[in-house]
């Protein structure tokens, strides 16, 4: 007898009926006898903004290579067709996986004939226990690993299921197992298929990781003009300090269609340094904030750490710079009736940001057009549609840090 499927997911937000979609599934198979037999967990792309990162910690750099949905579902269906699914609230997780199944074509899946909740349960065999996940595990000195992480908290309702099953008799269990094996589940699509993709355990990227993915070209044809819209990307995407994984990519692209090397960029991106610490000595004080700029972009670029050094203590003066980079460090700059937009949930509601935007000359906008100046995302890899339509028409996006930086003048 197949046994149970144990599965939890993280969501955009709280309702499929409103858009809301999955950003991650975990599966643990546990036998009739409470025995784990396997786990299985990936990111799942939901095409849209990922709504509250604080709470599930997936970045949208973390998904932009993940499997959509479609691309999983028939493994998906493999790990569950005739076990009991279970979940902790599986009102909740199996009526997102219901919602998915059919937004991609499947018939529904077979959830009502054999499924059971551990919360509620917990309300015939932990009398007195609360609710919550953390409340019914630590009844049996369960520890959950990284809450709010699919494969963790899977696996701690798939060890608080086997403390359930030796709580009842074996007939409480053995008709709801009957119906999982009889039932009828949908058949696979067929549809292209992607390998599962966990979580990375560090979802840091390294500073200036994408140099290494821009190709060594010798010999190289680029000359001064394929340098300047090299340098010209560069200048947008460190507005904010900040290198989006989009950004990045958008880099490496660039780099390749335009054939400079990656030592070319390597010595672009040390001239770009040098520009900005001559900006930054032009008034002959080099302030505590101008130096963590400086070492800030040193970081992001790569640019060793003795020419940070020399940089502190005096301005470059490199000629050649000021030659190649016709464009200043600082071009970008909002002008007052300037247009904005803010996409995905930052740290206030967006009545509030739209206020302090109004008060600082700027006017916020709804919608995403080619009159918008800027973008301001919860995440600058945000996959929101005002994100990819920003990114199609060439608009800067940056974090809510950068944002209130700009206010402040």
């Amino acid at each position: 007898m197949p046994g149970y499927a144990v599965v939890d997911l993280e969501t955009t937000g709280f309702s499929p009926r409103y858009g809301d979609r999955i950003v991650e599934i975990a599966v643990v198979h546990v036998n009739e006898a409470g025995r784990i037999t396997g786990e299985w967990d990936t990111l799942v792309n939901p095409e849209r903004d990922l709504g509250p990162v604080h709470v599930h910690g997936v970045r949208a750099a973390d998904v932009m290579r993940a499997p959509r949905f479609i691309e999983v579902a028939d493994e998906l269906l493999r790990l569950l067709a005739g076990r009991v699914v279970v979940a902790h609230n599986a009102r909740f997780d199996l009526g997102f996986l219901a919602a998915e199944f059919a937004r991609a074509g499947y018939a529904a899946p077979a959830f009502d004939e054999a499924s059971l909740c551990t919360m509620l349960l917990a309300r015939q065999l932990l009398p007195g226990a609360g609710r919550a996940l953390a409340d019914c595990c630590a009844a049996f000195d369960i520890e959950i690993g990284d809450a709010h992480q699919a494969a963790a908290d899977a696996h701690a309702t798939a060890l608080l299921l086997s403390e359930y099953l030796l709580l009842a008799e074996d007939g409480f269990w053995w008709g709801t197992l009957d119906r999982a094996s009889e039932a009828s589940w949908p058949s696979p699509t067929g549809a292209a298929a992607r390998d599962w993709m966990p979580r990375p355990a560090n979802t840091a990227p390294a500073p200036a990781e994408f140099l290494v993915r821009i190709t060594v070209k010798l010999p190289e044809f680029a000359g001064p003009v394929e340098q300047q819209q090299y340098l010209a990307l560069l200048d947008r995407a460190l507005l904010d300090r900040h290198l989006s994984a989009h950004e990045a990519d958008s880099l490496v692209a660039l780099a390749e269609e335009l054939g400079i090397s990656r030592s070319t960029c390597e010595t672009l991106h040390e001239r770009y340094f040098d520009a900005l610490v001559d900006v930054a000595w032009a008034d002959g004080v080099l302030e505590v904030d101008e130096i963590a700029d400086l070492a800030a972009v040193a970081k992001l670029l790569a640019v060793p750490g003795d020419r940070l050094a020399a940089a502190i203590n005096g301005p470059t003066g490199v000629t050649e710079a000021r030659e190649i980079i016709v464009l200043a460090p600082t071009a970008f700059a909002l002008q007052p009736g300037d247009h904005l937009v803010i996409t995905g949930e930052l740290s206030a509601p967006r009545s509030e940001w739209h206020r302090r935007i109004e008060a600082a000359g700027f006017v916020p906008r709804p919608a995403v057009t080619q009159q918008v100046k800027l973008v301001i995302a919860a995440d600058p890899d945000s996959l929101s549609g005002k994100a990819a339509k920003a990114r199609a028409y060439g608009i800067p996006i940056v974090g809510e840090a950068h944002l209130e930086r700009l206010l402040a003048g």
